[in-house]
């Protein structure tokens, strides 16, 4: 089996590793161009690049796969499959219909939930307690094909995006193993379409979602923490300073405070008043500074220890 590989970040790197060692032949790999990165904007290498140059394969980066030259240069890889990982660009009706055996793509949530740029935080957001990935065949429609095999995990009241994206790597790398095997065995799988209901999307983050509103439930505020946990980062007020807050639990615990207002303050966290309950915030950054915590920060900020501010 020839197989075109198609993905961008981190996440799809174990989905590229479980073709190679499928037994398959990997083609070429597909991937966002270069982008300028870190502090210097210096152009740099998508993570998918970089692995599929540390194997020794042949890598393909155009800007849209619209093109009639770009789909001349997919089709002469002669591709049967063609497995698609958070590769970034939409790929048209002609693209999907060029590999023998279609296309497969591996999505970071349980369809039809969550389709769309951004399955994993929103899941977190929105208080799901179970995630997983889904080995979906291609259509035209934005994260509409039927589904042929899944891998389901819990969302523990710990994950953050970070841990929650690094589990569903690998979750789907296993997926994507496990119906690489089987199609290699001779094995059709069965395509299972997605119900009707139960649809959401997951849009893209915007920074300006990472600001707390304090006068929104603690449970909500908590759950915001988690989620932009690497990026972008929640973001809030201690008594009149701007910081990261990079980790925080809810305290489901009355008050009368105005929202924002420091409630208490010590070593096991300080305490924010909140418009349903408290949020306690137990990691966080001031400008220009690193991850720190909150006794670190009272360190530096003493007034705030004790009796609410």
């Amino acid at each position: 089996m020839r197989i075109v590989f198609a993905g961008t970040p981190e996440f799809a790197v174990p989905c590229l590793e479980a073709c190679r060692a499928s037994g398959a032949q990997v083609v070429a790999v597909y991937t966002q161009p270069d982008r300028p990165a870190g502090r210097g904007r210096k152009l740099a290498p998508s993570p998918v690049k970089q692995a599929a140059l540390a194997a020794g394969l042949p890598v393909e980066q155009p800007e849209s796969l619209k093109s009639a030259e770009a789909q001349a240069t997919l089709a002469a890889c002669a591709p049967d499959l063609m497995v698609v990982v958070a590769y970034g660009l939409i790929l048209p009706r002609k693209v999907l219909a060029i590999p023998r055996q279609g296309c497969w793509n591996v999505h970071a949530s349980l369809l039809p939930r969550w389709r769309g740029a951004a399955p994993i935080q929103r899941a977190i957001l929105a208080g799901d307690t179970e995630s997983g990935v889904d080995l979906m065949r291609m259509e035209a429609g934005l994260d509409t094909g039927p589904v042929l095999l899944e891998r389901r995990t819990p969302i523990g009241p710990d994950d953050t995006g970070g841990t929650l994206h690094d589990r569903l790597s690998m979750l789907g790398a296993e997926v994507l193993a496990e119906g690489l095997r089987r199609t290699l065995a001779g094995e059709v799988l069965v395509s299972t379409p997605q119900p009707d209901e139960g649809v959401t999307y997951a849009h893209k983050l915007d920074k300006a979602e990472a600001r707390l509103d304090f006068a929104r439930p603690a449970i909500e505020l908590e759950r915001t923490v988690r989620a932009f946990d690497p990026w972008p980062v929640a973001e809030g007020a201690i008594a009149g300073e701007p910081v990261r807050i990079w980790a925080a639990r809810a305290v489901d615990r009355p008050h009368d405070a105005l929202p924002g207002s420091v409630l208490t303050a010590s070593r096991d966290g300080i305490e924010l008043a909140c418009g349903g309950g408290v949020l306690r915030v137990t990691a966080l950054q001031r400008p220009g500074g690193k991850r720190i915590s909150a006794a670190d920060y009272l360190n530096a900020r003493p007034e705030l220890r004790g009796a609410a501010k």
